[in-house]
């Protein structure tokens, strides 16, 4: 009987390069358009300038923690080690669950944009992880 070794296919590290180019543009245009960031989480902009600019600084913290999530992704992908880059992964999902928390407990509603990433990135993660893997 041949072996089966899922966590081995190549496309896993190219659903993973695409989950950290995801993270990746997040990242820049948190960095460069916070207040366009801002609309992803359905979010509204302040209306006092001191809090518009408080608005801005966290959204340009967001888009540093995503260019983390995506050079941390793209390096365990480039380096090889898949169980890093699954660890990553689900990791990242975590991040996704909490954004979507955060967007029902403030506004009630666009929870889903992120809920929605969340599995895909704990089923690759997973399977890099070798939960498929049969010996």
């Amino acid at each position: 009987m041949a072996t089966s070794i899922f966590s081995q296919s190549p496309y896993l590290h190219i659903a993973a390069s695409v989950f950290a180019t995801i993270y990746l543009g997040f990242g820049i245009n948190g960095i460069l358009r916070p207040r366009n960031a801002l609309e992803f989480f359905e979010f509204k902009a302040p209306a006092s300038a001191a809090d518009k600019k408080l608005v801005d600084n966290l959204m340009v913290l967001y888009g540093a923690r995503d260019l983390f999530m995506a050079i941390a992704i793209y390096s365990a992908a480039y380096f090889g080690d898949r169980k890093t880059l699954g660890c990553i992964l689900i990791a990242g999902s975590g991040v996704a669950l909490v954004d979507g928390a955060v967007c029902r407990a403030q506004i009630g509603k666009g929870e889903w944009n992120h809920w929605g990433f969340a599995p895909v990135l704990v089923a690759v993660g997973s399977v890099l992880l070798g939960v498929l893997d049969r010996a």
